[in-house]
């Protein structure tokens, strides 16, 4: 007698469609026994480091229009108080020190924002992953099914002429 198949072995399988109907057998077994869907979000949550929860707010606030608008606004104001307000402005026209500012946010917050999709496009590919496994397990379900139901309807036939024929008979 065959021993059982590990898990990963079972994967590699089918991963090959080299599948006999034992394999095929402990696959399906496999996966009606388990759960193979699983939450993303809370799995990914689980294990954010203290950076990540940073970069992913950070993100959160710098792509929102409330930051867009409060950012223009600062703009505005700092043109506005530099070249009218304060004579002896400490940045006058061409803003040099706003400019300067400005290339600061930029060089630290494009990296953070890149952090954050990084992480999005890893959860993306988790929850792929997590949908194919699901997806193949719904396909195995539904092929017993459909097995399941071909033979009810054979047996269902070999009934009804069974039937039929002890009526024959009876007649």
């Amino acid at each position: 007698m065959e021993s059982k198949k590990t898990k990963k072995e079972i994967v590699k399988l089918l991963l090959k469609q080299d599948l006999n109907e034992t394999n095929e057998q402990e696959l399906m077994e496999l996966l009606f026994d388990s759960n193979v869907a699983i939450d993303v979000e809370k799995q990914e949550d689980a294990v954010l480091t203290l950076g990540e929860k940073v970069a992913d707010k950070i993100s959160e606030i710098a792509g929102s229009w409330p930051f867009i608008i409060a950012f223009v606004v600062f703009l505005i104001g700092w043109m506005v108080v530099n070249t009218v307000f304060i004579e002896t402005s400490p940045d006058p026209y061409p803003f040099i020190l706003l400019n300067l500012i400005l290339s600061c946010i930029a060089s630290l917050q494009a990296p953070i924002i890149m952090m954050s999709q990084n992480r999005q496009a890893k959860k993306d590919s988790l929850r792929n992953q997590n949908d194919y496994r699901t997806d193949l397990k719904s396909e195995l379900i539904l092929e017993v099914l459909h097995d399941q139901i071909t033979t009810l309807i054979k047996n269902q036939n070999t009934i009804i002429k069974y039937i039929e024929q002890n009526k024959e008979n009876d007649k």
